[in-house]
């Protein structure tokens, strides 16, 4: 029996309606994994491939024939914007089996829910905070809710492999399994995995189960692809070149750029026109400055406003207003967005995508291409390359294009060896370890320490953790109030603890600032940071507003609608680029090497940029001087192994150097002035990198690195191993150290 046969009649009347003449090869891998298997799946395959149908196909067959008695399946979404388009697209494949398809999220009605909690059945969608929320508010109830559950389905599986929110994930289903005493199936999809071996093992982390990787062959998929460099204060000068060469995979745009006074912008308003586009941007201050912009070119040129905005910190109206406003066929408008529409959700006949600078990774770049090509388009992405002129008289460094090389980067490790960021997975989750510790208790109430420990430490995204370290946790945490012991020995949340617990924020673990509310009238907005006072302007929305009034207290901002410019500010936004891309970024200034996505003004400037490496010998060099004593290193070292080379430099190496003034742009260079010769500064960071020394020595004397959400309620000797052990890519330093030893003569 084939797949499709295999199937339940409601499904393949699903597949006729929607004129499939076929399956996908995602779809019958995935059938057969399921149906024939007992084990976890791991799907991976390109953007709209369907991977979602492909898992939910065999999953609900197996429901219809056996249905559960509790919810049968979880749906994890990495973002809200994905749960809704997800629990629309399931709901239509669903109700002719009357199989219930609930959402939770904290924009979803009470009486959803209340309805879930009555009749707990079908399919649940939900986010890890909402998750986390259900395991604490209604923890007598799992059992009722999760008793025969069977699959646990993990969308986007890639975002959450990278920093706590994943370990939280997988902390939060075997938690959730040992209260309902089931051991479900899990299913990761993703279209962006760079090891699918060791996701395959995160994935099944706990289960005692394996996972199937069906190895799916990807068709070979046509890409529109150009990347254009502009000065944003400056006229753009660029040489008449034609670039000729072609990529198979590629097909080039050639479009001139309009004259405006912000060429960049210009070139996106022009390129928009009469189309339906998203435009990427890496945070949330430039989402709004960038949409401000476009509003204005609107309003100089007497055209309608054709741009919306999403980002995380705007209100669920404004959000699912974008949302709808890009899924309508008819409407041809641009939404500016960053990661929020990055993920998974089907916005219709999108056209083209634009990318403001280069993503931080691979990953990035390709789920962004991805929202595009849908339906038998190819997909098409426009990177749009800004940065200020140089200076006559600007050092080195700055007259380097880093953003361009990036760009350039990330699409070359793609085309020449389809590789993708691996999983992080090696780190010492303290901060995560505190937050599942209070949540533990905060669910089950009094425990003695022994047993909070056995149910915490056995989770086994902690299995780096020691006993040790965990005592010293808990001492810390009856220290401070966060915990404290009844007169019977055991442990509940304390005073202190609880104002933590209590608050909704808590669900999350990923970072968030002091957030104030940003009303219009009747009309939430969404939420800022650091709000000015009455009088001042912000910006938010799209749009730029006069602060009428701000109450502290409860955290709210009154305010006017205006016109004009100001920036926003939402709270830092860093970026983790891993060594592979900066080692890329030297390649490409190194090979004398065409890439026929560039356009007129890129090639010109990497042109320049390949003309000033060649005169200053960055690339075989990595120490150049700037001028008396003042120099420069280029590491060519990703984020993390970055900040060690700072840190080693500083404190390993710095006395012997008489270092000072350190100044580094992370992660492309750092300059310094010294007093010794190049050879004698190899020789010293060669011999400073052959002695063992402990990761803890790169901490700074009376630094307590605070890195993650909880950490500042952590033990400081934990904060510094978890981050000296966990965080410093000191391997990767000592390597590209050891490799500078031919700087020395014998």
């Amino acid at each position: 029996m084939n797949i499709f046969e295999r199937y339940a009649p409601f499904v393949q009347d699903f597949i006729y309606r929607n004129n499939w003449e076929s399956l996908r090869a995602i779809q019958s891998a995935a059938g057969d994994a399921i149906f024939n298997t007992d084990e976890n799946v791991l799907l991976s395959a390109s953007t709209a491939s369907g991977k979602t149908e492909a898992a939910f196909f065999p999953i609900l067959t197996l429901f219809s024939e056996d249905m559960p008695r509790s919810v049968g399946a979880i749906y994890i979404g990495p973002l809200k914007a994905l749960i809704n388009d997800q629990f629309m697209r399931l709901n239509e494949l669903c109700e002719e089996a009357d199989i219930p398809v609930w959402h939770w999220h904290g924009d979803v009605a009470q009486s959803h829910k209340n309805r879930l909690m009555k009749n707990p059945s079908g399919i649940l969608q939900i986010t890890p905070e909402s998750l986390e929320a259900l395991l604490i508010r209604k923890h007598a109830a799992i059992s009722k809710l999760f008793g025969d559950l069977r699959f646990i389905v993990i969308d986007e599986v890639h975002s959450l492999m990278r920093g706590d929110r994943g370990g939280q994930t997988l902390c939060l289903i075997e938690r959730l399994s040992k209260l309902a005493g089931v051991n479900p199936r899990r299913i990761g999809l993703s279209a962006t995995i760079g090891d699918l071996e060791s996701t395959g093992d995160f994935l099944a982390s706990g289960t005692g189960r394996g996972t199937v990787i069906p190895r799916i062959e990807s068709k070979g998929i046509k890409w529109r692809l150009s990347m254009e460099h502009f000065y944003i204060s400056q006229q753009n000068a660029s040489e008449e070149k034609e670039n000729a060469d072609a990529l198979p995979v590629l097909d080039i745009k050639t479009d001139e750029a309009p004259e405006h006074a912000d060429a960049g912008m210009g070139y996106i308003f022009e390129h928009t026109k009469g189309k339906k586009c998203l435009v990427f941007v890496n945070s949330r201050e430039e989402c709004e400055a960038v949409t401000t912009t476009l509003r204005s070119y609107c309003e100089a040129n007497h055209e309608p406003d054709r741009f919306l905005i999403h980002h995380g910190n705007l209100s669920a109206a404004y959000r699912e207003t974008a949302e709808a406003a890009m899924k309508d066929e008819d409407v041809f408008l641009t939404t500016v967005t960053t990661a929020t529409l990055e993920l998974g959700i089907d916005i219709g006949r999108l056209e083209r995508a634009f990318q403001i600078d280069a993503p931080f990774t691979v990953s990035s770049f390709l789920q962004r291409m991805g929202r595009t090509g849908r339906r038998d388009l190819p997909p098409e992405m426009w990177f749009v390359m800004r940065e200020e002129l140089p200076e006559p008289r600007s050092m080195l460094p700055e007259t380097i294009p880093w953003k361009l090389l990036q760009g350039i980067a990330l699409v070359q490790v793609y085309l020449e060896e389809r590789w993708v960021e691996p999983p992080k997975l090696d780190r010492l989750p303290f901060s995560l370890l505190y937050h599942q510790t209070m949540s533990t208790l905060a669910s089950c109430g009094e425990l003695s320490p022994a047993a909070l420990a056995s149910r915490v430490l056995s989770l086994k995204y902690f299995h780096r953790i020691t006993q040790d370290d965990y005592r010293i946790l808990l001492r810390h945490l009856l220290e401070i109030n966060h915990i404290q012991r009844t007169d019977e020995g055991g442990l509940i949340v304390g005073l202190a603890g609880e104002r933590i617990v209590n608050s909704f924020k808590f669900y999350a673990v990923f970072q968030e600032n002091e957030e104030y509310t940003v009303r219009w009238g009747s009309q939430e907005l969404g939420t800022i940071v650091m709000p000015p006072p009455a009088g001042e302007k912000i910006a938010i929305a799209g749009h730029v507003w006069i602060v009428e009034e701000v109450d502290h207290k409860r955290r709210l901002v009154y305010c006017e609608q205006i016109k004009g410019k100001v920036p926003a500010y939402f709270g830092d936004c860093p970026g983790d680029i891993n060594t592979k891309i900066l080692l890329r970024m030297r390649e490409v200034l190194i090979e004398d090497k065409s890439y026929p996505y560039l356009m007129k003004n890129a090639v010109s400037r990497l042109e320049q940029a390949r003309s000033t490496a060649r005169n200053s010998h960055i690339t075989r060099n990595p120490l150049i001087c700037m001028g008396g004593n003042m120099w420069c290193l280029f590491p060519w070292l990703g984020t993390y192994a970055f900040f060690a080379m700072e840190r080693f430099l500083k404190i390993k190496c710095g006395e012997r150097l008489g270092l000072k003034g350190m100044d580094s742009s992370r992660p492309y260079y750092i300059q310094f002035t010294m007093k010794v010769s190049p050879e004698e500064f190899f020789r010293v960071l060669v011999e400073e990198a052959k002695i063992e020394f402990d990761p803890l020595d790169l901490v700074y004397a009376g630094e307590v690195p605070l890195f993650e959400k909880y950490d500042e309620f952590l033990p400081v000797e934990l904060v510094k191993k978890g981050f000296a052990y966990g965080i410093l890519g000191i391997d990767e330093m000592k390597k590209r150290v050891t490799e500078w030893k031919n700087f020395i003569s014998e």
